[in-house]
């Protein structure tokens, strides 16, 4: 939990790194490109449901001080973001009404469960989550039916499901603002970004570097404390940034820059072919030709990377990477990368990394820079990157302010709201699943077919 410091706030503490380390000329590429994001499918299809049994789950009966409490947390789910008419309250209340214990049990728990999964995990269907591909650990960290069991047994409900909440007081912020919101669209838009707090963790933990892509922002988070905060450049509409959660496991000084293919075909292999000497002085060397053509650029004040790149292993090779093209920081808007985040002030946030994390001297850290050579500071314990997409934050005046929605990637979760949420995390089936037998088929391993070879 980030203490008493919205994302929109000012670092309250900061690095000092020598100044000789920041004194590093910066050099200009013009047209500079790096990293390229490979894009992945969105994902289409909801998370499949934990299935278990009423014997299995050997939940108390509700009562009816419980259910009335249930009731009111649908009755306020428009505080959260959410729509009371999602969870029945009319079939609700007539269950605590009518007398049939049954009845009670079976409809205040499918409430309670889909009522807590919209908490946790949010309402949205993944299908309207564009390019979202963090990783959630709440249905893990917090299954709902041990939270059931023990909300029933002390009489907690409605303390039980607002536990569920994020915590970072940006979310506390939006929650605030909806009850102010001066028209739907307003407030479509602050739940929008309510949903979206809830797709990631609801705690992003003590030590974290987030990048907010709608705000051209990237923050260091350490102790629950911003100590950092960088201007970032991000992807353009035809190369977005995806957003993801991947462990930082290092910081990399003079890096070298393997290019992807899809850069390669844009034109420094029409380069290598026409004028291999020309492509040498930029500092590229290559093996192969043609399709089989695998291109680096050697580390130097020319590389693609800068003097810097954040190890951050994920599929969409995104990363968060210095750049020789200062200029472009200059610019309000910063959408212009292959999809990688670049940041300014590289020296500083990699010196950040290297002594605050790493656990090296600034000194370590200078003659590393000054050396020229790649020289990877592995970090002590691993954090997380968040790669998010906010376009609705607090002002740092007690309200919020909307930002440009560069990828439109709004919309879609506003449509969703006229639509049937997600469907609940957890569901208990009166019998057990039929058990589908397992054939298994012997298989002749060979040199063609083992993974050993």
């Amino acid at each position: 939990m980030v203490k008493n410091s919205p994302f929109s706030a000012r670092p309250t503490a900061a690095l000092l790194l020598p100044l000789s380390l920041l004194a590093v000329p910066a050099f200009a590429q013009p047209g500079v490109k790096e990293d390229s994001v490979i894009l992945q499918p969105d994902k289409v299809k909801d998370d499949a449901p934990v299935v278990e049994t009423a014997a299995e789950a050997n939940l108390p009966s509700w009562s009816k001080q419980n259910a009335e409490a249930l009731l009111v947390s649908v009755e306020g789910a428009g505080a959260e973001g959410l729509f009371p008419k999602d969870y029945s309250p009319d079939a609700l209340a007539a269950a605590i009404m009518g007398g049939d214990q049954a009845r009670l049990d079976k409809t205040a728990t499918d409430t309670f469960l889909l009522l807590a999964t919209h908490l946790r995990d949010g309402r949205t269907p993944n299908a309207a989550r564009k390019q979202w591909f963090m990783v959630d650990s709440d249905g893990d960290n917090e299954p709902l039916l041990s939270l059931l069991a023990a909300a029933l047994g002390a009489g907690t409900v409605s303390e039980t499901l607002a536990t569920l909440d994020p915590v970072h007081p940006d979310f506390a912020a939006l929650k605030a603002s909806l009850k102010k919101a001066k028209t739907p669209a307003d407030a479509n838009a602050i739940r929008v970004n309510m949903e979206r707090w809830r797709w990631m963790p609801r705690a992003l933990g003590e030590r974290y570097v987030v990048s907010n892509v709608p705000e051209y922002l990237t923050r260091v988070v350490h102790g629950g404390t911003i100590i950092a905060t960088h201007k970032a450049v991000v992807g353009k509409n035809s190369t977005p940034t995806p957003q993801l959660n991947p462990m930082a496991t290092g910081i990399i000084v003079n890096p070298t820059w393997t290019l992807p293919r899809s850069i390669i075909n844009e034109g420094i292999g029409a380069t290598i072919a026409r004028n291999p000497g020309a492509a040498r002085a930029q500092g590229y060397t290559w093996t192969g030709s043609g399709k089989t053509l695998s291109v680096v650029q050697k580390a130097g004040p020319g590389n693609a990377l800068g003097v810097m790149k954040m190890e951050m292993l994920n599929p969409h090779a995104i990363y968060l990477h210095d750049t020789p093209s200062k200029g472009a920081f200059a610019a309000a808007a910063r959408a212009f990368s292959h999809g990688c985040i670049r940041t300014e002030r590289a020296l500083h946030f990699s010196g950040l990394m290297a002594v605050m994390f790493a656990g090296k001297s600034p000194e370590e850290f200078g003659e590393a820079i000054a050396s020229g050579e790649t020289t990877r500071f592995g970090f002590d314990s691993p954090f997380p990157v968040y790669v998010a997409y906010w376009t609705v934050i607090p002002d740092g005046k007690g309200g919020v302010k909307k930002l440009a929605d560069i990828y439109g990637r709004d919309a879609p979760v506003v449509a969703s709201f006229s639509q049937p949420g997600r469907p609940t995390a957890t569901i208990i089936a009166p019998t057990p699943p039929a058990v589908v037998p397992t054939v298994t088929t012997a298989r002749t391993t060979t040199p063609g077919t083992s993974g050993i070879y």
